[in-house]
């Protein structure tokens, strides 16, 4: 809501109505700072910057942080209802106030107490807001005797958080060990920070005639680093058809392909079978694509319907010889 000033000095005419506006105007209003990968963010009080260990902001010479989780939209009312002085207590947090906030996208309401942890006294904010999708839980923690982040600093922080539409593919896919640098007109369905990469088929993205029992029918392909893997290469044809028997979501799995092969100059594995989706029962086919490396290995899993196999195969295959280490 716009406050309305009331100015000693009138403006007269128009030039100087237009000079009175400007100069009662902030010049600039700062935009809020995303961490990588979220869509929820805020205006971090000065000397925070944005951390590269964790969703949030940190000033590591001031032992002060604010941490950011999403979670599901419906988390909001269990959390409004269980997070009260004994359950916070639990946690080692001493509530002192609680009171209701609203933010630009929703309400909230908005906890404060103290903490000892590792024999050091903070002050603690926790913050949970509703969005129309998610739910933000902001954990704002600050050392007792510190004087930099008074609770008038970080309220203001904690009042511009904010909610982007979506997260940029490219920044999802920043946050990724490895580089793909084709999707083959796949999109990102999801990111595990550090070690996974869902593709889901955007052939028709979100075609309201689309049957929803066909829709988790579309050719996908999940992409993992993992640590390990067989030390010896003869231990790769057993360590692959372990890997396969563990894949989710299919029954009356039948191989019909199980073979070494090379995959961007590196040892790979490849397993093709037929089998039938677990939910509606259709007819799918399924490949695993196994890359080793040194310390680690990629698995690639790529399901298809078997009435579409031979296009999403060719897809599928253009994504995974598109994979860089970084």
């Amino acid at each position: 809501m716009t406050s309305h000033r009331h100015f000693p000095i009138a403006c007269a005419g128009f030039a100087a109505w237009l000079a009175c506006a400007i100069a009662a105007t902030p010049l600039h209003a700062a935009d809020p700072v995303f961490p990588t990968g979220s869509r929820v963010g805020l205006v971090p009080p000065g000397g925070m910057v944005a951390s590269d260990v964790f969703d949030g902001f940190s000033d590591p010479a001031k032992d002060a942080a604010i941490l950011i989780a999403v979670l599901p939209a419906a988390a909001y009312s269990q959390i409004e209802k269980t997070l009260d002085t004994d359950a916070l207590k639990k946690q080692g947090v001493n509530l002192e106030k609680r009171e209701a906030m609203q933010l630009s996208f929703g309400k909230g309401f908005l906890l404060i107490g103290r903490q000892v942890a590792d024999k050091t006294h903070y002050r603690k904010w926790m913050l949970v807001a509703s969005a129309s999708d998610l739910t933000a839980l902001v954990t704002v923690q600050v050392p007792e005797q510190d004087s930099v982040y008074p609770d008038r600093v970080v309220r203001a922080a904690l009042a511009t958080l904010s909610v982007r539409a979506d997260v940029p593919e490219a920044e999802e896919l920043s946050l990724l060990p490895f580089a793909v640098t084709d999707l083959a007109g796949f999109h990102v369905d999801g990111v595990i920070r550090g070690r996974a990469l869902m593709l889901g088929d955007a052939s028709n993205p979100g075609d309201p005639t689309k049957a929803a029992a066909d829709s988790g029918l579309d050719a996908r392909l999940l992409i993992a680093a993992l640590p390990g893997g067989p030390r010896e290469p003869e231990d790769r044809a057993n360590f692959a058809r372990q890997s396969f028997g563990e894949i989710g979501g299919i029954k009356d799995v039948q191989i019909t392909m199980s073979e070494p092969l090379r995959i961007n100059n590196q040892s790979g594995y490849q397993t093709m079978a037929a089998a039938k989706d677990l939910r509606t029962g259709a007819d799918v086919m399924v490949v695993q694509w196994l890359r080793f490396g040194s310390g680690g290995y990629l698995q690639m899993v790529g399901i298809a319907r078997a009435d579409g196999w031979t296009g999403a195969l060719a897809r599928l295959r253009t994504v995974r010889d598109s994979i860089d280490n970084k």
